[in-house]
């Protein structure tokens, strides 16, 4: 090697060794890692409370109703990537044979959109992650405002965070029957299967990037949770008006959120409500 190569190498060497790149931290966590909420469980006689586990998501299926009870997903900069919306909606193939599996014709016409509870955005680092959210049992029937507009404005939200540094615990779905599609009339259920949920709710658990994420929730934890009728006047607020605790959802749904995380601690950050600033 000639001197002035050589010399080079050796700078360039010491230059790397004193500024060392910030890593990525960012990991695929445990879908359920704070709990699975209704004990959902993988038996067929658990027809409307089975639990269906994908990589990119879990979730509880109802086949009563044509739809999941909740969805549970982890966010961080790990599921993030440039693989393009499939918009290819399919029937779930892992739901046994003895349930109803909902099809992507039974929302045509019914003045109600396909909402995913785990978004498409949300899981882009590849085309096999983006189709598994187009799967019909991560499908709700949303009002068209409700879908597009307040519900899709904290999907965003919530992404802006993990570009800020933070990974989330999301999990989300409905209660009750009776929403306002574009027919402007109130409907219990489409196609004679499907639920149509009269409200829509998601909490989310706010971290910093990094390890052991259950053992470093505490008291000062930020949580999100929202609580959003299914109608077309839904938008006439911004989504951080629909702010509420957990406790109030868990009391509608009959849910325990948030169960692998130690009692005193959970019963604390359950019972506030998230009053940041969102700009």
């Amino acid at each position: 090697m000639k001197i002035k190569q050589f010399i080079i190498v050796c700078f360039l060497s010491l230059f790397i060794q004193g500024h060392t790149l910030p890593l990525n931290t960012s990991s695929r966590d445990n879908n359920l890692e704070m709990g699975n909420p209704s004990n959902a469980t993988a038996t067929i006689s658990a027809h409307d409370n089975f639990l269906i586990t994908k990589t990119q998501f879990a979730l509880s299926y109802n086949s009563s109703k044509g739809e999941p009870n909740w969805v549970s997903w982890h966010l961080s900069k790990a599921w993030k990537g440039d693989a393009k919306r499939c918009n290819c909606f399919s029937s779930d193939k892992t739901i046994p044979a003895n349930l109803y599996k909902t099809t992507k014709n039974d929302y045509a016409h019914t003045g109600f959109d396909r909402g995913h509870l785990c978004p498409s955005e949300d899981r882009d680092a590849n085309e096999e992650d983006n189709k598994a959210t187009f799967l019909m049992s991560n499908m709700i029937p949303q009002s068209p405002h409700l879908n597009r507009i307040t519900w899709v404005a904290l999907e965003t939200y919530c992404r802006k965070l993990i570009d800020a540094g933070d990974e989330l615990y999301i999990i989300a779905g409905g209660y009750g029957s009776g929403g306002i599609g574009e027919s402007g009339e109130l409907s219990n259920s489409i196609a004679d299967k499907i639920n149509v949920p009269a409200h829509c709710w998601k909490i989310v658990v706010i971290l910093p990037e990094g390890n052991n994420d259950l053992k470093r929730i505490n008291n000062a934890t930020r949580i999100i949770a929202v609580d959003m009728p299914n109608n077309q006047a839904v938008n006439e607020f911004k989504w951080e008006h629909y702010r509420v605790t957990v406790d109030e959802i868990e009391n509608i749904t009959g849910y325990n959120f948030l169960n692998k995380i130690p009692k005193s601690i959970q019963e604390h950050i359950e019972s506030k409500k998230d009053q940041l600033q969102i700009n």
